[in-house]
């Protein structure tokens, strides 16, 4: 969807990689091995990101990083598209609603990294989750959103097992409803 409002796909992978994932940072050669572009592909796009102010950089040793610009007067509406066309907000919305006890839910895998994918890894932690009813969710979301969702469950103490190494994003927890 976002792809017919921003047509270039260079661009579109940048926005992903640096808004999807708040203080996310990249560098040029990093991302064409990511995005298997060349580095004058995204040479092209970071700096118009840049011009415009939606994005910063700075200089790390030799390496110049890339970073959103959360001070940009459309940081938080970008930030907003890009996750509705990934397709979080309906997975949250979808699957954290009446499943049972769940405590809190998270994306691992290539998504957590800032990295657009066509399958979603979620953990969902909890006690007694309804699997028969996320299955159905995690069925109805995958047609929304048009991405494969692959999903755990597991306990809070399990979680700390396998979060130990792995890369992970919080993107709904009990108490923040």
């Amino acid at each position: 969807m976002l792809d017919v409002i921003v047509p270039s796909k260079t661009r579109l992978k940048l926005l992903i990689k640096l808004f999807f994932i708040k203080d996310n940072t990249a560098y040029i050669r990093g991302m064409e091995k990511e995005f298997h572009e060349s580095v004058n592909a995204i040479r092209k796009e970071v700096n118009r990101l840049e011009k415009a102010g939606l994005i910063n950089s700075e200089y790390e040793g030799k390496k110049k990083f890339f970073m959103a610009n959360p001070k940009h007067p459309l940081y938080d509406d970008i930030t907003r598209i890009v996750r509705t066309t990934v397709g979080i907000d309906q997975i949250i919305d979808r699957v954290t609603s009446q499943v049972g006890d769940l405590e809190v839910a998270y994306i691992t895998g290539s998504f957590a990294t800032g990295v657009d994918s066509d399958t979603i890894e979620l953990v969902l932690v909890g006690k007694e989750l309804d699997t028969a009813y996320i299955d159905q969710l995690i069925k109805k979301a995958e047609k929304l959103i048009r991405r494969k969702i692959i999903y755990l469950i597991m306990t809070s103490e399990q979680m700390e097992h396998f979060f130990k190494d792995r890369p992970h994003l919080l993107i709904w927890q009990k108490d923040q409803q």
